[in-house]
């Protein structure tokens, strides 16, 4: 479903991406493993066309995508939660949920989406998003983009800063959706929680991809890892 390849990214003179090289299969769950500053969101932000410059190939279900505007992406059938959520604070939890335009059949509906995240449900009229906690906040930031019907999703650090029971939802909700049938690739702190959802890893260094791990593999490959991520 995503194919990248050669792909380099600037944050003006700064050289952040150097030749990435990965692909997510339609239907699974991909997590992008490494360090603080190994280049994780950057490569989300440049799938999408966020980054100020970008050079390669970003294929989404066989089309070139590296020189449409962010926009067209979107149209395209990419939705991205990102680490800072975005969700719009002045709004309440069921406005936030209708107000993303729907740009193919398939989204989740707004009942559907208080099925995953009940938490929501109950604050749905009374909460703007100022007043949600850190937890519902992502929960909204994730269901906002399951309304569009976009099959490609980008998870930037879902579970960074959460209380451990919200995110053991967070995995069921990724497990979830994945049933589903969407695809989605996953930035990750955390690689045992990455474990419980994912189907491969990637490892990025310096702005490259270093390794790729199966996740039954997983296990046996932890000191390998730990040296990578400094764990």
């Amino acid at each position: 479903m995503l194919e990248i390849s050669g792909l380099n990214a600037w944050y003006g003179e700064s050289h952040i991406l150097h030749g990435v090289d990965l692909e997510v299969r339609e239907g699974e769950v991909v997590t992008l493993l490494g360090r603080n500053g190994a280049g994780k969101t950057t490569t989300m932000k440049s799938i999408m066309g966020l980054v100020p410059r970008r050079e390669g190939s970003v294929k989404f279900r066989g089309g070139e995508t590296i020189r449409m505007m962010s926009n067209q992406i979107a149209h395209a059938g990419i939705a991205i939660c990102p680490e800072e959520r975005g969700i719009f604070g002045t709004l309440s939890v069921t406005e936030n949920l209708k107000l993303p335009p729907v740009i193919a059949p398939g989204g989740l509906s707004v009942d559907e989406i208080y099925t995953l995240f009940p938490n929501l449900k109950e604050r749905a009229r009374t909460a703007h998003g100022t007043k949600l906690s850190g937890g519902e906040q992502q929960m909204l930031a994730i269901g906002r983009i399951l309304r569009t019907g976009s099959k490609m999703l980008l998870l930037d650090e879902p579970t960074e800063g959460l209380a451990p029971v919200i995110v053991q939802q967070i995995g069921r909700t990724i497990r979830e959706i994945k049933n589903r049938g969407f695809t989605v690739l996953l930035v990750e702190q955390n690689f045992r929680f990455a474990a419980t959802v994912a189907d491969r890893h990637y490892v990025m260094e310096h702005g490259k991809i270093v390794d790729m791990i199966p996740n039954q593999l997983l296990e046996s490959s932890m000191d390998k890892l730990h040296e990578y991520l400094g764990v």
